[in-house]
């Protein structure tokens, strides 16, 4: 049986770490698509704010399984 897979990008965002903003990404990714696959991380960076970190930023890229 052969596979075939879909490819998207995802920008997922959090106020606490890189983890969290990839994990609040594909959480939210996962109540619309099915079959989520895999993730590579494409781009990291962050948000400052009065010489403070306020916001990580990743953007990732995302593949799922084509029924």
């Amino acid at each position: 049986m052969e596979k075939l897979y879909k490819q998207i990008e995802l920008v997922g965002i959090s106020p606490k770490s890189y983890e969290e903003a990839i994990q609040s990404a594909i959480s939210k990714a996962s109540k619309s698509l099915h079959g989520l696959s895999w993730f590579e991380v494409l781009e990291q960076r962050g948000k400052i704010d009065v010489d403070k970190v306020v916001e990580y930023q990743v953007i990732l890229k995302v593949a799922f399984r084509l029924d």
